[in-house]
């Protein structure tokens, strides 16, 4: 079969022009310089040009190489493992052996980076049979590389990506690049981190170094305000200011909510309680801690067990007759079949309260809701603030219904997520369709008919989505909810997920019209998600001005002089009497210092006292949002909290 480069065909077609970085086959990018089949390359093959938002992933990977032949160029010895393209950027991982990077160091790459740039030097793809790929990585010294030769399954194409005109840095990569460096037309690299080889930590740690590029500096430019916006914006930063939360290693990656940051998860938990209830939602308080069997039962246990906590008393040990009582083996058999389990998710608890007595066909659909505490072992590496814990509550619901009631209890559901994503202000929301995973349970009968049920939901919904393959739950395919933040970024919040393995492993019936037994399905359903990780999503999207009616305190007094310190007293303790959350600063600090005190704790409201307005029994108002309000008197004050609280606004 003949074949023909991407280039050699657009050329032919006179459709090449100087901004081409690759094409578009179908859904797959494929870059100037490969050899494709030349009935692959059809007029519906689509150029992509530098502007366009597909050419970043290209733009950026290639820059990974160049940065890799930077570092390697100004830090001899230094081994390479992997450069991929990332949501923001990209990045290497490097073994060095010489000391860390330096914040100087990474401007000398960038420096070299540029340098190899302004070469206009292409990128030429060559593909090498398996044996001469080690023999060439080995006896370069990179070892890393020969260890991801190895890993990739035989009969596979082994390809060879190259750069550097006489010089030329070499890569076993899969590509797609950009036709030649000088396509990169703005680069910066951003920070270093560690990171463990294959994110294994018995593994050698490596040095990873951050960038990421753009078609033009302007964007770049864009891109960089918006990483310093949320550098200014960072949860964990807030957090810490705001008197929020806090960690300590004993309880690693567990956050402790000091009492402001209670409000706000408490508020959270409320105001999802209140559509609970108008939705037709039942509350339910499980246990924390299960015998094992129950996992078993779910799947979890060998699906899931790496990161499930497990739990032992002291009458598991017990002295065996014929074996040490804490010989190894003992444990890992007493670990494995007799020792509880801290659940990880709800959903095998709320099986238990369905299958816990007979079901009619009249109690369905039943929604179950519940906030309980979550725990799930992830790896040091991973962990991160309140993005990613080890101890969580989610709002957490599970419906069972009949197959019939599928689709309208999406519907339903999705209703009530764009309320409350219209509450936070999360106007721009992407909706993703996982389907099954490798490591999964069910037939592929079952997955077919998930699958196909969620599909048609969102079908009869008129929303737009897109399908990610290989990303469902191990029980069930589910559709994602991902929002776009106020700096543009993306996060995966709500979910909802088609199951009908749990019931048939749980063995859930209910008795239908007809008089027989019928196995419900199960949609697991959150809009939130992790209550911790929207904190995380959500302190960063209002910058820590959370709105009054979430915010930790609605307002703060504050004192002129001393000499009003009374009626200042007086008006927080009516505020109080009324529900309103409010502080007062009687110091003997100026008012200039208090305002700016207050502004930085991100009050909703300042209420300044002076002699006037201890007079007329009134505060001046200050509002975070618009600006003066002037004086008013103290009622008035309190039925505009009352009413914006109220209201959610």
């Amino acid at each position: 079969m003949e074949r023909k480069t991407p280039r050699e065909w657009l050329a032919a077609e006179g459709r090449l022009s100087d901004d081409v970085v690759a094409v578009k086959i179908g859904k797959k990018l494929v870059d100037l310089h490969t050899p494709v089949d030349t009935a692959l390359l059809t007029p519906g093959t689509t150029p992509v040009r530098s502007s366009d938002p597909e050419a970043l992933d290209v733009i950026r990977h290639s820059a990974a190489h160049v940065m890799a032949d930077a570092v390697q160029r100004l830090f001899p010895g230094t081994k390479v493992t992997i450069g991929p393209a990332v949501e923001d950027g990209f990045y290497y991982d490097f073994h060095r052996t010489d000391g860390a990077f330096t914040e100087q160091d990474l401007a000398r790459i960038e420096a070299e980076m540029a340098s190899l740039i302004k070469k206009n030097t292409p990128f030429r793809r060559d593909v090498i049979a398996r044996n001469d790929a080690l023999a060439m990585f080995e006896k370069m010294g990179e070892s890393f590389k020969c260890e991801i030769i190895r890993s990739i399954p035989e009969g596979e194409e082994i390809s060879l990506y190259r750069h550097g005109g006489s010089q030329e840095w070499v890569d076993v990569c899969e590509g797609p690049h950009v036709p030649s460096t000088g396509f990169l037309g703005a680069v910066k690299l951003t920070s270093v981190a560690g990171a463990y080889w294959r994110g294994d930590e018995r593994n050698p740690m490596l040095q990873r170094v951050y960038g990421t590029a753009f078609p033009t500096r302007a964007q770049l430019d864009e891109h960089l305000r918006l990483l310093e916006e949320a550098r200014a914006r960072d949860h964990r930063k807030l957090g810490k200011e705001l008197d929020l939360f806090l960690f300590d290693e004993v309880a690693p990656a567990m956050p402790f909510f000091l009492p402001r940051g209670a409000h706000v998860y408490n508020q959270l938990v409320s105001y999802v309680r209140s559509l609970y209830d108008r939705d037709g939602y039942d509350e339910v308080i499980t246990p924390q801690a299960f015998h094992p069997s129950l996992f078993r039962t779910s799947g979890h246990l060998g699906n899931y067990n790496d990161n499930m906590y497990r739990l032992w008393t002291e009458d598991g040990f017990e002295p065996d007759p014929e074996r040490d009582a804490f010989n190894r083996a003992r444990v890992r058999e007493v670990m494995q079949q007799e020792s509880f389990a801290l659940k990880p998710m709800n959903c095998p608890s709320h099986c238990v309260i369905f299958g816990s007595r007979r079901r009619s066909y009249r109690e369905l659909p039943m929604r179950v809701a519940d906030f309980g505490r979550l725990h799930r072992y992830e790896r040091g590496g991973t962990v991160h603030g309140l993005s990613r814990v080890r101890s969580f509550a989610q709002d957490d619901a599970h419906i069972f219904c009949s197959q019939e009631q599928v689709s309208v209890e999406i519907e339903r559901f999705i209703r009530m997520l764009y309320e409350v994503y219209q509450t936070f202000k999360f106007d721009h929301i992407d909706i993703k369709l996982a389907l099954r995973p490798e490591k999964r349970i069910g037939s592929a009968e079952l997955w077919d008919s998930a699958e196909g049920a969620l599909e048609v939901g969102l079908k009869a919904a008129g929303l737009p989505f897109e399908f990610l393959p290989g990303e469902g739950a191990f029980y069930g395919p589910k559709i994602e909810f991902h929002v776009k933040d106020a700096l543009k970024r993306s996060w995966q919040l709500g979910t909802i997920q088609f199951d009908p393995n749990l019931p048939e492993r749980f063995e859930l019936s209910y008795v239908g019209q007809d008089g027989k037994e019928h196995r419900p399905i199960m949609l697991h359903r959150a809009i939130l998600g992790s209550l911790e990780r929207f904190m995380s999503v959500y302190i960063e999207h209002c910058g820590g001005n959370f709105p009054t009616w979430i915010a930790p305190r609605h307002c703060i007094v504050l004192t002129v002089s001393e000499k009003t310190n009374e009626h200042a007293q007086k008006v927080v303790d009516r505020l109080r009497a009324r529900g309103i959350r409010a502080d007062a600063d009687l110091s003997a600090d100026k008012l200039g210092a208090k305002i700016r005190n207050a502004r930085l704790m991100r009050y909703p409201y300042l209420c300044v006292v002076g002699p006037k307005e201890a007079e007329a029994d009134a505060v001046g108002v200050r509002s975070r949002e618009r600006g003066e309000l002037g004086a008013m008197p103290v009622d008035a004050f309190l039925d505009l909290l009352l009413d914006e609280i109220a209201a959610r606004r």
